[in-house]
């Protein structure tokens, strides 16, 4: 599978897992043999949060990458965390999840969502945002190297923040000593690219950036000028796009204007996952 330098000397498959759903609405054993199925089909780059998984899907990829740690490129995001009442569901997970399967299944055809019943609104409530300080950045780091068992992380992205970072100077000096102690190797900012007008003015300071992207969306077109020769990782190429334009041609359309980008697909579906890499390794 081509890979792309997103920073200096990091190799990324131009196919991401996603581990967002981990731990959360996927169950330990589906997330594991997607996982392992993706690194089979030659995908390296992991995309992971502190939040992800209800705080969970870090220490759950670390386990299963042990020894692999070289050939990997390892992602994750700090200012959203799971919350107290995370804890409080961890047991009663599989239950909901059946739940939710039962519901699927009396449900085929879902229904337009209201805005309030949406998955994102029911994670939010188990989830909180911490600081964007230098300080929170490095405590933050820390125990995301201590789930994964690793010693450094390829990126590190401030996860959405909602307001202008005021203190961004702070944030990549920061970053700089990180690098230089060999923690981290790139600094990114993701956020949605509705949110991208708060940090118009300091873009340019990060090494890479994450937003969302699909063929067909609006802005599509402006992202792919100003953004398809850049370092990119692209999420939920699947959403918000054209509904005419199949999954597999969004997938060459986002390589093909994106050419220096990662596509993060959250793939749990063995199929899905060969069908994915099959339109990478002809990108």
């Amino acid at each position: 599978m081509r890979k792309v330098e997103l920073a200096k000397d990091i190799y990324s498959s131009i196919l991401g897992f996603g581990c967002a759903p981990i731990m959360g609405s996927v169950d330990a054993s589906t997330g594991k043999r997607a996982l392992y199925c993706a690194l089979d089909a030659g995908v390296n780059h992991l995309d992971l949060a502190r939040s992800y998984g209800y705080g969970e899907a870090e220490k759950f990829a670390g386990k299963l990458i042990k020894g692999m740690r070289h050939d990997l490129v390892l992602a994750s995001k700090f200012g959203i965390v799971a919350n107290w009442k995370a804890n409080l569901i961890a047991p009663v997970k599989p239950l909901v999840r059946y739940a939710l399967g039962k519901v699927k299944k009396s449900n085929p055809v879902p229904s337009k969502p209201t805005g309030q019943e949406t998955g994102v609104t029911i994670a939010n409530r188990f989830l909180e945002r911490v600081p964007i300080t230098a300080d929170e950045m490095r405590k933050s780091l820390d125990k995301t190297l201590k789930a994964l068992g690793t010693d450094y992380l390829d990126c590190l992205f401030i996860h959405e923040p909602l307001e202008i970072l005021l203190n961004v100077n702070e944030l990549i000096a920061e970053a700089d000593l990180l690098k230089q102690q060999g923690k981290i190797r790139a600094l990114g900012l993701a956020c949605m690219r509705t949110q991208m007008p708060l940090h118009t003015g300091y873009l340019n300071k990060f090494d890479l950036l994450q937003f969302d992207n699909s063929p067909g969306a609006p802005g599509y077109g402006k992202a792919a000028a100003e953004r398809g020769s850049s370092s990119n990782v692209i999420f939920s190429p699947m959403r918000g796009g054209s509904e005419q334009i199949t999954p597999a041609d969004k997938l060459k359309q986002l390589y093909t204007d994106f050419s220096n980008s990662v596509v993060v697909c959250s793939m749990f579906n063995t199929d899905h996952i060969a069908a994915n890499a099959a339109v990478a390794e002809l990108s």
